[in-house]
């Protein structure tokens, strides 16, 4: 390849997609009672003993990807001579592309000539990944470099987020849910229906009672937004953290809903550094619709 198609591990796909598809990333870190990791898809600590300590009580937390781990990803590119396209966790949600502009900044000054090209997703978890995807795709078909850093720029809010937990505790923890309303939320069974703004941050839309209900209305919601609605002929990846039933039942409703998926649902885990905040009980639907406007 003449350039190098870049991200963060919480794109959350397994290595092995990443590897087919040809997609560099780089690892945050995270941690688990105080002990530190780094986020290496699940070969560590896999997924499901990562979610059994968090219900055990650990405590669980992430840190940026600081300016130097950056420049030591990226320098080995560009001593190869290959610029690099390079898509950072959204800023809704973290600041760590600022890390990554100053690693840009420092390299670019000592490799005259090469470019690195950052955009901020505004995406998360598998939809992070499934926008990657897409690129690999177009970097496949032939696109040049800069070409395809605009389709970025231009086409990134394309990707819908919807979620919800059966675990408030979470939330609550980190500041994301109001503790009262949480508590009283967990109480009632009350299912939070969440997206992904055009910021790029989690937002709050509706609180729903029962686990059936909200996985029917994300699918309703699917339907409103997704290219064509229910002739949706493109990927669509759900996530989930230790949940699979879950995820299975929605993929079965997707697939009953939309017959022109392109291929079956692909179901992934939520891995450690998204996990670290969202605790176990938490499902994902990511698809690809009319730009998100707030």
């Amino acid at each position: 390849m003449s350039y190098v198609l870049s991200c963060e591990s919480a794109a959350d796909l397994t290595r092995e997609q990443f590897l087919r598809r040809g997609i560099s990333y780089i690892s945050y870190p995270f941690s688990i009672n105080g002990v530190w990791y780094r986020d290496d898809l699940g070969m560590t600590i896999p997924y499901e003993r990562f979610y059994q300590t968090m219900k055990e009580g650990a405590e669980t937390g992430t840190a940026q990807i600081n300016a130097s781990e950056f420049e030591t990803y990226f320098e080995p590119f560009l001593k190869e001579g290959k610029d690099i396209l390079h898509l950072c966790l959204s800023s809704g949600i973290t600041g760590v592309i600022n890390s990554a502009r100053i690693a840009k900044e420092n390299l670019e000054a000592r490799y005259p000539g090469r470019k690195i090209y950052l955009t901020d997703s505004l995406a998360a978890s598998s939809g992070y990944g499934l926008l990657m995807n897409r690129l690999a795709d177009l970097r496949d078909e032939g696109m040049e470099l800069e070409e395809l850093y605009r389709w970025t720029e231009e086409n990134k809010l394309r990707i819908h987020h919807w979620f919800f937990s059966t675990d408030l505790s979470f939330y609550i923890r980190g500041g994301r849910i109001p503790k009262t309303a949480g508590t009283i939320g967990q109480l009632l069974g009350i299912c939070p229906l969440l997206n992904v703004s055009a910021e790029g941050k989690l937002t709050l839309r509706e609180k729903i009672r029962s686990k059936k209900r909200v996985i029917g209305v994300m699918v309703d919601k699917m339907e409103r937004y997704a290219d064509n609605g229910t002739d949706y002929a493109d990927k669509c990846y759900l996530s989930h953290s230790a949940c699979l039933e879950d995820a299975e039942d929605m993929a079965v409703l997707i697939e009953e809903r939309f017959p022109y998926l392109a291929g079956k649902t692909e179901i992934n885990s939520i891995g450690s550094t998204i996990g670290s905040h969202t605790g176990p009980g938490t499902v994902t639907l990511f698809f690809w619709g009319q730009k998100r406007t707030d």
